[in-house]
């Protein structure tokens, strides 16, 4: 059962606050502002957003490394994620992911995974795709989810089963 707190949430409406650089040495929203800046340049096109593609590839390449991630430049994010340990990620570039999801160091989403709103994936998770994952769900740690998870469920274990 989802705690009052976890729905205060929404998994619709992007909390773009998740994703602010407030200090010098904030990696994971780094790391996210230089996809959505390159995103954002690559949709304005011309000349000038050619350069400033490159700029934010570079940026992203540079957090890239010191995150050991990899989440791919074109990789489909909603508003709000939150990479609160933003250590060793993985993310295929046929993810989707929903407004407001966490996601903990060391998870991957291989394939084609596509998460709903405000989903929180706990550290070392592997989800493999294709598959989909509900509004207000939650994998434990070091969960291996193959098949789908329903909207608010929370599932653990190898394999992934809901409790």
């Amino acid at each position: 059962m989802q705690e009052t707190s976890d729905l205060n949430v929404s998994a619709t409406e992007p909390d773009w606050s998740r994703e602010a650089v407030t200090q010098f040495w904030q990696p994971g929203q780094k790391l996210l502002r230089s996809v959505r800046r390159y995103q954002a340049a690559k949709v304005r096109g011309g000349v000038i957003a050619k350069l400033v593609c490159k700029r934010w590839a570079l940026s992203h390449l540079f957090w890239s490394t010191v995150t050991q991630s990899e989440i791919h430049l074109n990789t489909e994010i909603a508003g709000g994620l939150r990479l609160t340990h933003p250590t060793g990620i993985i993310i295929h570039p046929d993810a989707k992911i929903g407004p407001n999801c966490m996601i903990f160091h060391q998870v991957t989403l291989a394939g084609a995974v596509e998460l709903g709103g405000h989903v929180d994936i706990g550290a070392g998770a592997k989800l493999l795709g294709p598959l989909k994952v509900g509004d207000h769900a939650r994998i434990g740690a070091n969960a291996v989810v193959t098949g789908d998870v329903e909207t608010g469920q929370t599932v653990v274990g190898i394999p992934a089963r809901a409790i």
